[in-house]
């Protein structure tokens, strides 16, 4: 392979072993300022759109392992990376794709599991981060939140007929 693609698909493989994710996205028809401000959207969350060659990305995969995204990597493609929530990255596409009608979601990747379209739909409604682990902690604290109002109960019960009986003497 010639030294300056090998470079290229090199940089690619970095990019891919350092983010638990990729996206890939067809933005055919997309305008300069559309491509900027989709970038701008996905660098709030972390992540970054970039566009490499299709047999570049193909060499990169090969090379990390990952499962063959050959039918995605067609056609004009962009690929979304990151270091932080998938989530948040395919909410950005979504909601890009809600106000511009582009790009088009070809498929993914996620911790070297292929994704489709409908998946990564589907992450894009989960709610954020930060909600879904509130959420976890509220289902962890629910038992024993339960096993302190039960055993505390007989004690409480107790000192009610004591009161009740000492309200009653006066």
């Amino acid at each position: 392979m010639n030294p300056d693609k090998q470079i290229i698909v090199d940089e690619l493989l970095s990019r891919v072993n350092a983010s638990p994710f990729l996206l890939v996205v067809d933005y055919t028809g997309m305008t300069v300022p559309q491509f900027d401000e989709l970038r701008t959207r996905l660098s709030e969350g972390g992540a970054e759109c970039h566009v490499a060659k299709n047999s570049h990305m193909k060499r990169a995969l090969e090379s990390a392992g990952m499962p063959g995204l050959d039918e995605a990597l067609q056609g004009q493609t962009a690929f979304i990376t990151g270091t932080e929530d998938v989530c948040g990255a395919a909410k950005s596409v979504k909601n890009f794709h809600k106000e511009f009608k582009k790009p088009e979601v070809k498929g993914g990747l996620l911790d070297g599991a292929l994704l489709d379209e409908a998946q990564i739909k589907a992450l894009a409604d989960l709610p954020p981060r930060e909600v879904l682990l509130a959420t976890l902690l509220g289902v962890i604290n629910q038992p024993a939140s339960m096993l302190a109002r039960v055993l505390n109960e007989p004690g409480a019960a107790i000192a009610r007929v004591l009161k009740a009986k000492h309200d009653g003497d006066n």
